[in-house]
């Protein structure tokens, strides 16, 4: 589905530095309060450094948004350590019935800035400190979380960056990650995302590919959370955009929203290709899951095949 003057997702990469770094924010501040149909949209970082099908589009208006930064807060004292479940936790798509979130284990919400392509969210301070990784007997408490399943064979390897890199610079996925780890075969593993986070992960079997511009060239999951640009929309997609582009190795990979029925897939070597990004589509906008403001589970299946 293509967004209309609003909400484009990080995928559509085209080649060349300049147009990836443009590309991978494809992402426009909407022009408008009023939404009179709903759309998709799509949005990601390890701590260091999908809808329904909606019909809907956002429609103009005279009344522009104003983008309020995310408030600041204090971190909590004691931080989440727990990094994996060998088993999915029966509950983890359940959301807090009086609505209250948990924030343990994040550093403070940084402030927006910038516009459309160039939009900053929330990185976290200290930097990357607004991805970790929950126990799943807590992933429930949290607002936006991605349920890792490792491939049915092997370990693999799991990159997760945010859109900015820890020096200011649109270039998150150029070897810049906040979090790596190794997930064995079957293995599940759970993060939870702070409101306002943008970015993506990569994965590979034993390590992720790099290509000769240092990028992660391997099957991307991307990811926008909590926007607060897009008045709280959130998104996601898979992308082999720049794996294909690099002529390396298209990983299969698939990412559902848990809380709907909106998956975006791509098998191993885009044999098939589901509501995804390969280079053919670099170009578009609006692929992958669009989500309205609220909470977020995303199921993601890694060495994914039909």
């Amino acid at each position: 589905m293509r967004l209309n003057n609003s909400l484009m997702l990080l995928a559509a990469l085209s080649t060349g530095v300049l147009a990836r770094l443009e590309g991978h924010a494809r992402r426009h501040v909407l022009s408008t309060t009023t939404v009179t149909e709903l759309v998709t949209i799509t949005a990601c970082p390890q701590s260091s450094c999908a809808s329904s099908t909606s019909t809907p589009a956002w429609t103009t208006s005279v009344a522009p948004v104003t983008t309020t930064p995310t408030p600041e807060y204090t971190p909590t004292p004691e931080p989440t350590t727990s990094t994996a479940s060998s088993a999915a936790s029966a509950d983890w798509t359940s959301v807090p019935s009086d609505g209250t979130y948990s924030t343990s284990g994040f550093g403070a919400s940084t402030k927006s800035s910038g516009s459309s392509d160039t939009y900053k969210g929330n990185v976290g301070s200290p930097y990357g400190s607004n991805i970790i990784t929950v126990d799943a007997s807590v992933a429930s408490e949290y607002k936006y979380v991605v349920q890792f399943t490792g491939s049915s064979t092997d370990e693999w390897e799991v990159v997760i960056w945010n859109k900015y890199g820890e020096d200011g610079s649109m270039d998150g996925w150029f070897e810049r990650a906040c979090h790596t780890f190794k997930i064995a075969a079957g293995e599940t593993i759970y993060y939870a995302f702070d409101t306002d986070s943008q970015g993506g992960w990569a994965a590979g079997k034993g390590s992720v590919p790099v290509n000769d511009l240092g990028e992660y060239a391997s099957t991307w999951g991307e990811f926008d959370l909590g926007s607060t640009v897009n008045s709280g929309w959130s998104g996601f997609d898979v992308s082999a955009i720049v794996a294909q582009d690099s002529d390396m190795t298209v990983q299969g990979m698939k990412i559902c929203d848990a809380l709907g029925d909106t998956c975006s897939s791509i098998t191993s070597g885009a044999g098939t290709v589901s509501n995804a990004y390969t280079s053919a589509e670099a170009d578009e906008g609006g692929i992958g899951g669009n989500l309205s403001a609220g909470a977020v589970r995303l199921a993601v299946t890694l060495d994914y095949s039909e």
